[in-house]
């Protein structure tokens, strides 16, 4: 029987594939802890992953969390916004493909990736207010941190939904493709991405992370204080150009 979520590996880039797509991808318990499994083994493969991929089967990306299981009592408190912040925190770049519905929960998920792909059929939407909902995904820290302040209250406060198109021009995803293309299309930047150097990827990933919410002058001193400096790979990445 296939799982909930799939884990597949090519060469250096890991393949998540959210599976439940007779139920929208709803987020469960059980799909959840298969999350986490999986994190737990990208985690441990360290370096010999250069990118994780964040993906799901069927004509929606995710409906959001399964609502017929509110109520039901998580392994542990903060569960759900624990492997929200996990995969986030990867040390790799995450790069996640939406396809039709990202509602609420399923658009938290997506938060948490560094590259959002959109299709062009893709829909976006915070319908946490149409439930009598409060986010505690990271939906209000997230969300404004991509889009800008007022443009994460109109979608929270309408619950209105956000084309793939409008969600590449106000900054929500990276690209807007057509439907039919979003697979190759991401799969050609995950490759991108794995075929730089490990080094300077990852350490990149870090500096983002950790000057995101610096001033200019305190960010330029992090990075001069924390750089990574030459990688190991440098003199036969340079030597293969002039080679």
């Amino acid at each position: 029987m296939a799982g909930l979520v799939l884990f597949e590996r090519q060469g250096a880039v890991a393949l998540l594939t959210l599976n439940r797509p007779e139920k929208r991808n709803a987020l469960n318990l059980a799909l959840w802890g298969e999350l986490e499994a999986h994190l737990g083994a990208i985690e441990a493969l360290g370096e010999e992953l250069g990118v994780v991929v964040l993906r799901a089967n069927g004509p929606v990306f995710c409906a959001g969390n399964d609502l017929k299981e509110r109520g039901a009592k998580p392994p542990r408190a903060n569960y759900q916004s624990s492997i929200v912040r996990r995969l986030a925190e990867l040390p790799q770049p995450v790069v996640v493909a939406v396809q039709g519905g990202c509602f609420t929960g399923g658009l938290e998920l997506a938060l948490a990736g560094d590259i959002i792909l959109a299709g062009e059929g893709a829909s976006f939407a915070d319908t946490h207010g149409k439930f009598a909902l409060v986010p505690i995904w990271g939906m209000s820290q997230r969300l404004p941190r991509r889009v800008g302040e007022w443009k994460a209250r109109e979608m929270s406060f309408t619950g209105l939904p956000v084309s793939g198109a409008e969600a590449a021009r106000i900054g929500l995803a990276n690209h807007c493709v057509p439907d039919a293309e979003l697979a190759a299309r991401t799969l050609q930047i995950a490759e991108a991405i794995a075929g730089q150097s490990r080094h300077s990827v990852l350490a990149y990933k870090r500096l983002y992370r950790a000057q995101a919410d610096l001033p200019l002058e305190a960010g330029l001193a992090y990075e001069i204080v924390n750089t990574a400096g030459v990688g190991p790979d440098f003199a036969q990445r340079v030597g293969g150009q002039f080679g």
